[in-house]
């Protein structure tokens, strides 16, 4: 580590945000960690004299331009910005509500879109920083059932991440997405996982044995989210993080698979797709 850096992380009161900010911290770096509640962030976090905990609705773009101008007050900068709050809306399509499936989208992806403009000002003017975006497996490929909500918002951020890198490179600013496997963290249980009221009979059964796996994942994942931690500190730490860190070995497979899909696919029509051209 070249100097000591100051992180703002969302969702820093449980789960992976918590084993973040622990490793920032341990990195030498400064710390702002932000959850809907400070008092949850300090304990999970404890006291620190390079810890900041504010308040932060990500849904909400006014108490995201007040977190960054806190901040700013205590620290003056923010050189890593940590997307990484999150929800997980699972069911099938047609029985999650129009409501949850919305909420799904504000928290995942308007929540990393709010912050990370209110960000980017301060980033700007420094003419640094690195944002790193917790993305999933999920945005990348949304094989299986119960997704549909979670992988739009996680594919909604792969392409917004995606887009921005090349707008705020110029000013010295990186971008990494993070696409994880299974680790274990809380994102399957009640307190981030809410299912879909079953309704439709025609998916119940699916719907049973789906929520039983899920649940009987929860605890189980083979990921150790300590050592993602760890891993993020260090590769934003770089001079040139990358643009993304598929992280575990069953990430690797997954996007490795959806690679393969692709362009097989792409292969699959080439001879029609080629006549498509406008005849001269």
């Amino acid at each position: 580590m070249s100097e000591k850096k100051v992180w703002f992380v969302t969702g820093a009161a449980r789960g992976l945000g918590v084993d973040i900010a622990k490793a920032a911290l341990a990195a030498g770096h400064v710390v702002v960690a932000t959850a809907r509640k400070t008092d949850s962030v300090t304990a999970a976090l404890g006291a620190h004299d390079d810890l900041l905990a504010v308040e932060l609705d990500v849904t909400d773009p006014a108490a995201a331009d007040a977190a960054v101008e806190a901040s700013v007050d205590r620290f003056g900068r923010i050189d890593v910005l940590v997307n990484n709050a999150g929800s997980f809306k699972a069911g099938f399509f047609e029985e999650i509500t129009p409501g949850d499936f919305r909420a799904q989208i504000e928290t995942t992806l308007f929540g990393p879109v709010n912050v990370t403009r209110s960000v980017l000002p301060v980033m700007r003017s420094q003419r640094s920083g690195t944002i790193v975006t917790i993305s999933s497996t999920a945005g990348i490929s949304a094989a299986g059932d119960f997704m549909t909500a979670y992988a739009a918002s996680k594919f909604g951020v792969e392409g917004f991440m995606e887009s921005l890198t090349s707008e705020v490179a110029p000013f010295g600013i990186c971008t990494m997405l993070v696409e994880p496997g299974f680790f274990r963290t809380e994102l399957l249980s009640p307190l981030s996982t809410q299912y879909a009221a079953p309704s439709i009979a025609d998916y119940a059964e699916r719907t049973t044995a789906t929520v039983e796996a899920w649940k009987g994942m929860d605890g189980q994942q083979a990921g150790d989210p300590a050592k993602l931690a760890a891993a993020l500190v260090q590769l934003a730490d770089q001079d040139e993080p990358p643009l993304r860190f598929v992280a575990g070995s069953d990430a690797v497979e997954a996007v490795e698979a959806k690679a393969e899909l692709l362009l097989a696919q792409a292969d699959a029509y080439r001879e029609l797709s080629a006549t498509l051209a406008r005849d001269a």
